[in-house]
């Protein structure tokens, strides 16, 4: 939920951090710091962004070649310049930067009072780094040692870099539930939340695993161990991520970039498992669990915001070509509902991120009930692949943009082809329309390409209701859970309330809404329920209501209904969901930007939600 930065070397650690941060900021914005040690310790922190820190710090002494940085999603204690990180211990010798919530923190805090150690903060990051210097100071043992011991007595998640004053040699490294990897150069280290900032610097990186800690010198010697003492060889990886993938590339944001870059991130998700000129769809990643699917009596799909509704998707997917029964679950309520898993469950979870800590949790929770565990995941080395027994990358890339574009079409495409091979793995479904799909999906790019050529009128639309402080979405079947993202699409990037119903349910309360200045935003593409859905629009316009449809090329009832259309090439049902939700992104997207609003980094979100 935060973002964090290390650097130890002989290069000048500042501009290293700050460019880092930069590109973390999607993790958090609502404050800014950074420790740097030359000599003499200096700690720059303010509330606000990454910009707002660069001004704060642009007269100060920024030397140093060791430094830590961090921006901040507040959890504990709300944003402002005292509760930003790092925070120092109470000598001012001990520096540390957190992301996670310490749940014990409170009673920690009360013995440490007893001690006369004075809090200045809010944050439970402050008792942290106080109960490490009182655990070195009472029992005389070095940095590292009191930081193992400390994490042996807090509760909760945390990745933690820490260094002290005296000791400009050496930075330390741990995590339990929230991500960090370490960029290994040549006599140098870099420490991010993810790769973004340390792709510049080195291909060469280390996943620390939960509970280990990491020390790092600036002779180049790295030391791994786990928070019980256990000594662990480093695995260093390669990284695949390319440095063009973290810029803008000309457009004025990360969302619309990633929005425009749908063709070739749903591409790229079929690459090398989708055959269409042989018949075939491959993907390596579940070949080994391909026979729990086909006897699989449910499939239990978790996941959380965007995640969850891909997985609506899938629901639908799964249950019409594999023929088997899905339940789809928020990945929070899941887990504390004490759910009934037995063994031969598949559960899929799926996450952009692969650090979503309930969608962590839950996948313990079914693995400990003898599920299979298959995961749906964006981020190479993240903590969900780790977790589950097998699974797929989406292959997506970076996606910077807080409200997620390109990776609901990724995960789409992903469940996609693993119904579809499930499906012919078990022969529900016949040859003819299993080319027939396959032949559909290989053309879908292209389809989605011809929907971002009509952005300019989708803008025109949404300078009509950019104004609007309400809007309904509505969809059937496939589409109700395309309505339910572009709903939340506008929602968290415009700050206008909507919400996304099934067509037929409008009638069952929401209709009380609807009036003439109510936009209503429907998905009434050709399908089995497209003579359905063209009633549920003669009922919002028999109460005055506005309506907005997304229809497929050609149509012409609808759009003697409508006040406006959109149109979209036409595809199969299965498939237009990965259509369908284009243009509400650009729409969302527009009215945003007229708004005035912080589309890359909405208010109150973060991109990684690591903790509960």
């Amino acid at each position: 939920m935060c973002g964090i930065v290390g650097y130890i070397g002989d290069k000048e650690a500042y501009p290293i951090i700050i460019k880092g941060l930069h590109r973390l900021e999607y993790r958090g914005y609502d404050s800014a710091g950074v420790a740097l040690l030359n000599g003499s310790l200096n700690v720059y922190k303010c509330k606000g962004k990454v910009s707002d820190l660069e001004t704060f710090a642009k007269e100060k002494d920024k030397k140093g070649n060791i430094g830590i940085g961090h921006t901040r999603w507040a959890t504990h204690g709300e944003p402002n310049d005292v509760n930003a990180h790092p925070h120092c211990s109470q000598s001012g010798d001990i520096v540390l930067i957190h992301n996670g919530i310490i749940e014990n923190y409170a009673p920690i805090k009360q013995e440490l009072k007893k001690r006369s150690y004075v809090f200045k903060s809010e944050t439970d990051t402050e008792v942290l780094v106080n109960l490490i210097e009182d655990i070195k100071k009472n029992e005389s043992v070095s940095l590292f040692e009191a930081v193992r011991i400390a994490l042996n007595q807090v509760v909760g998640a945390y990745a933690i870099v820490v260094f002290e004053k005296s000791n400009p040699d050496e930075l330390i490294a741990a995590k339990k539930g929230s991500p960090l990897v370490i960029g290994v150069g040549e006599k140098e280290f870099f420490i991010g939340s993810d790769a973004t900032p340390i792709v510049e610097y080195t291909k060469n990186v280390i996943y620390l695993e939960d509970e280990e800690i990491a020390v790092l010198k600036r002779s180049g010697e790295i030391k791994i161990k786990t928070i019980k003492n256990k000594a662990k060889t480093p695995y260093i990886e390669e990284l695949e991520m390319k440095l063009d993938t973290l810029e803008k590339g000309g457009f004025p944001h990360f969302m619309l970039k990633e929005i425009y870059e749908q063709p070739r991130s749903i591409k790229d998700s079929m690459r090398g498992r989708l055959n269409a000129t042989k018949g075939t769809v491959n993907l390596g990643g579940i070949a080994d669990y391909e026979k729990a699917f086909v006897n699989a009596k449910r499939i239990i799909i978790i996941g959380c915001g965007t995640s969850w509704h891909a997985g609506l998707v899938a629901e639908y997917l799964f249950e019409d070509l594999a023929r088997i029964p899905v339940e789809v679950e928020y990945a929070s309520e899941f887990r504390y509902r004490n759910p009934v898993i037995h063994e031969d469950d598949v559960v899929i979870a799926i996450s952009q991120s692969g650090e979503t800590a309930d969608t962590l949790a839950a996948i313990e929770l079914a693995k400990s009930k003898g599920a299979t565990i298959i995961g749906i995941c964006n981020v190479v080395g993240s903590s969900i692949p780790r977790a589950t027994h097998a699974g797929s990358y989406t292959h997506a890339g970076p996606e910077i943009g807080v409200a997620s574009t390109k990776a609901f079409t990724a995960q789409i495409t992903i469940l996609t082809l693993m119904a579809l091979q499930i499906a012919q793995a078990k022969g529900t479904l016949s040859r003819t329309k299993f080319h027939e799909l396959i032949n559909e999906l290989n053309v879908i790019p292209e389809k989605v390409q011809a929907v971002l050529e009509r952005n300019k009128e989708i803008e025109a639309i949404a300078k009509i209701y950019k104004d609007a402080r309400n809007a309904l979405y509505l969809g059937r079947g496939y589409t109700f859970p395309v309505a339910l993202e572009g709903a939340l699409k506008l929602k968290e990037i415009s700050y206008i309330h909507a919400e996304g119903y099934p067509a037929a349910e409008m009638k069952h309360g929401p209709i009380a809404l609807i009036d003439e200045n109510m936009p209503v935003f429907v998905i009434a593409t050709q399908g089995t329920s497209y003579e359905k859905v063209v009633s549920n629009i003669q009922e919002v316009k028999a109460r005055k209501g506005k309506i907005i449809a997304v229809v497929t090329e050609g149509d012409t009832v609808v759009k003697g209904l409508a006040d406006y259309t959109i149109e979209v090439p036409q595809a199969d049902e299965h498939l237009v969901p990965l259509i369908a939700v284009i243009p509400l992104q650009l729409l969302s997207y527009h009215v945003a930007v007229m708004r005035g609003c912080n589309v890359d980094q909405p208010r109150n979100l973060a991109k990684s939600v690591t903790v509960e």
